[in-house]
């Protein structure tokens, strides 16, 4: 191909996903993923949640105009990536079990016609029926395979009706095929290639890497209170709680609602109907934290997730990789975080022995799964950076000392002084012991607790007893699980006469040589607050965006929900969060300045441009706030921060301008000045005034705020939080007749929470 015919593309492309995706450039892989297609090669391409997988194979069938078979493994994810596509303008079908017969003969009819640009079929339909002969006719030129990994036996989430995809070679022997997942190594993806008889496939290999994402890694203590922390930290954000098992759903579900958290349960035991009202209540963010199984993910399509916690260790660290990637998807910053306990690894191991037994006489499938197993209890108890971690699993390398994104490199752990003499304490004492007690045991002895056990077996009388009774229970128990996760101690589960299996600890090969002192250990406990010294709220995922600009990020949102219930659609096909945090930046002051935003294209424009541009026009006007913003770039994200260089420093003067400002603003409120006389000495704007004063209100946790909001304005406002619940505003605001203004009703909640928290 010629230069200029590769410009010429190069700009066909770039003004096929403007007008109808609203971006104005491609990544560079998915260019070269998209030219594969084009070309009629094979490809393989393997890119991160969040990496634009899917444009990939969407692009190209818009700009060919004719029909690509894209193969999905769940009926939900199809409807969701059709909607999608239809929300943008193009002609997109499902062909699936789930229509009637009239509906599939119509999807057929559009079909034959060459009106659908792109059509989602189940591996089941396309090759387990005649379906095949339809599609001929139509001469289909490309197929897409979605989550490609499900056809591997390494994989972590295979499923044998995937195999059959291999007679697509057969049956369309001119046809380029294309295979797309977020998670394969290398092995998977040689599997992939092999199984689908991809020939010389183009493979294209995205970063592992998610810098947006925050990874966090804590032992599994007081889990309803970590729980809450975690979800504490993303009010109003959407969340996704995952559990190993049904039972461990249902019971914390019941106890979050319990504490006034409106969660709810997803797995595999509710009914057909109750798991769509989950599914369909998140997604339509009248609800924004699931609790659930790994059953819940896959077919999820929610942009907008800012935290994904697991309460217990996933069984791989392909499935880690997968879940956690449902958070932050729209490329903004959202928390991953994982507590962890050395029993998920004898639970799991127990799941797997029985699912093995189940189905197979093979132990391959087993040994395999173990190993998948053993890799995600290293990741678990390791003392390195958690991206680099996973990076270097996926056969790639971390540039890079510090990820800034992790527990380890944010300095929430510490290295504990003399590691070593504390490894030896520890071995030495499951060595006296005879390897026959699991952890808690071992851990009373060290402290030298005066338990029935412990003088049961004379253990008081140790040389060991009492060597660490200066540590807590806690971090006793870490220090366990990290000699583990380095090699210098053992699980094991062993059998007793009585046929009860026990898990136990035992020494290695590796406890000796940290015993003779050839190798060094690291051991990491959490970072502790001095007393008295509060803990501020953790606002690294919050969106970057200053006061004025967070309240019409939240009355874009409000909108955009109210035109999802109109259009009888998920909001994210409206907007996502990130086009909506560049309109509150940006504030473009007419529609065809709303086509520079990032996700705004021409189908959207026509059909939303006029209600969110009034809406961003009245605001600005009614607030005084400045319109088109573009000289002012979004606020880099913490993964544009690690690939950039560091901006300039701000000028002194300004910081010390800036700061004696808020010192200003505090003492105002301290003193109790009103909220109007405050924004008459500052000049400030009502709305970040009250901020201000919710700063200052966490802080302070005054006993009283009403020197700001009368007594009974309070009450109105706390009645109907207790009513509708505090997850939004603007339901307060409506409950309350709209007759108390927003800043107020913030106010009033901020030192509700503040109060409570305190008790």
């Amino acid at each position: 191909m010629q230069a200029t015919e590769k410009d010429e593309l190069i700009e066909q492309l770039e003004a096929t996903i403007s007008r109808y995706w609203g971006f104005s450039k491609l990544r560079p892989l998915q260019e070269a993923a998209i030219k594969s297609v084009l070309a009629g090669e094979d490809s393989l391409v393997v890119l991160p949640t969040g990496g634009g997988k899917s444009l990939c194979y969407q692009a190209p069938a818009v700009m060919r105009g004719d029909t690509t078979v894209v193969v999905s493994p769940l009926i939900s994810l199809m409807k969701d990536q059709v909607d999608g596509l239809r929300a943008c303008g193009i002609s997109a079908m499902q062909y699936n079990s789930s229509q009637t017969a009239s509906e599939r003969s119509a999807v057929e009819s559009e079909i034959l016609k060459g009106n659908v640009r792109l059509l989602f079929v189940s591996p089941e339909r396309l090759v387990g029926t005649d379906f095949h002969r339809l599609l001929r006719q139509i001469k289909v030129s490309t197929f897409a395979i979605d989550e490609a990994h499900c056809i591997s036996h390494w994989g972590h989430d295979f499923r044998p009706e995937y195999r059959q995809l291999r007679l697509l070679r057969d049956s369309f022997p001119g046809v380029s095929v294309h295979a797309y997942t977020a998670t394969a190594t290398e092995q998977v993806r040689e599997d992939i290639i092999q199984q689908l008889g991809l020939k010389n496939p183009v493979v294209l290999v995205g970063n592992f890497d998610r810098p947006n994402l925050t990874y966090r890694v804590h032992s599994r203590r007081d889990l309803l209170k970590q729980v809450l922390e975690v979800a504490g930290r993303h009010s109003n954000e959407a969340g996704i709680v995952y559990c190993i098992r049904r039972k461990e759903v249902d019971e914390l579900t019941a106890t979050l609602k319990k504490n006034k958290v409106n969660a709810m349960a997803y797995h595999a035991g509710l009914t057909a109907e109750e798991r769509s009202q989950t599914q369909e209540a998140f997604l339509s963010e009248q609800c924004d934290l699931i609790v659930a199984t790994v059953a819940f993910g896959m077919g999820i399509d929610r942009s907008n997730v800012r935290f994904v916690l697991h309460t217990g260790m996933p069984k791989s660290l392909e499935h880690y990789q997968q879940e956690t990637g449902r958070a932050g998807r729209d490329g903004l910053e959202a928390e991953c975080t994982l507590l962890y306990s050395g029993s998920d690894v004898l639970l799991w191991k127990s799941i797997m022995e029985k699912s093995s037994m189940e189905q197979s006489e093979d132990t391959t499938f087993f040994d395999r799964s173990m190993d998948h197993l053993n890799e995600m209890s290293r990741y678990s108890r390791g003392a390195v950076c958690r991206h680099r971690a996973l990076v270097e699993y996926f056969g790639q390398t971390f540039d890079g000392e510090n990820c800034a994104a992790c527990d380890i490199c944010l300095g929430e752990t510490v290295s504990v002084d003399g590691a070593d003499t504390i490894a030896q304490k520890i071995l030495s004492c499951v060595a006296r012991v005879k390897a026959a007690f699991g952890a808690g045991h071992i851990i009373s002895v060290l402290r030298g607790e005066n338990t029935e056990g412990v003088r049961k077996w004379h253990h008081d009388q140790l040389s060991t007893f009492g060597l660490l009774k200066e540590h807590d229970k806690a971090d006793i128990r870490d220090w366990i699980d990290q000699l583990v996760g380095q090699g210098a101690l053992e699980h094991e589960d062993r059998l007793l006469d009585s046929g009860l299996r026990v898990p136990v600890i035992r020494l290695n090969a590796g406890s000796w040589k940290v015993m003779r002192k050839e190798t060094s250990v690291r051991l990491l406990r959490p970072m502790r607050r001095p007393k008295g010294e509060s803990k501020s709220r953790d606002t690294t995922n919050s969106l970057p965006l200053d006061v004025d600009e967070k309240v019409l990020f939240e009355e874009l949102r409000a909108l955009r929900r109210l035109i999802a219930q109109e259009k009888k659609c998920q909001p994210y096909m409206v907007f996502n969060d990130a086009t909506l945090r560049e309109l509150a930046r940006v504030r473009p002051s007419g529609l065809q300045k709303m086509l520079k935003i990032h996700g705004i294209g021409q189908t959207k424009l026509q059909e939303f441009g006029d209600r969110f541009g009034t809406l961003v026009y009245d605001h600005a006007r009614a607030h005084g706030l400045k319109l088109d913003n573009f000289s002012i770039d979004s606020a880099p994200s913490r993964s544009a921060q690690r690939q950039s260089p560091s901006p300039a420093p701000t000028q002194p003067e300004n910081k010390m301008a800036l700061k004696e400002r808020k010192e200003c603003i505090r003492k105002l409120f301290k003193d109790g000045t009103s909220i109007d006389d405050v924004m008459k000495e500052t000049e400030l704007s009502r709305t970040t005034c009250a901020e201000h004063l919710c700063a200052f209100i966490r802080e302070e946790a005054p006993t009283s705020i009403h020197a700001w909001v009368d007594e009974s304005t309070y009450d109105k406002v706390v009645a109907a939080a207790n009513t509708v619940g505090i997850a939004r505003l603007k339901p307060i605001y409506v409950q309350l007749a709209e007759s108390v203004p927003y800043e107020e009703i913030r106010v009033v909640l901020e030192h509700f929470q503040t109060v409570q928290a305190k008790f």
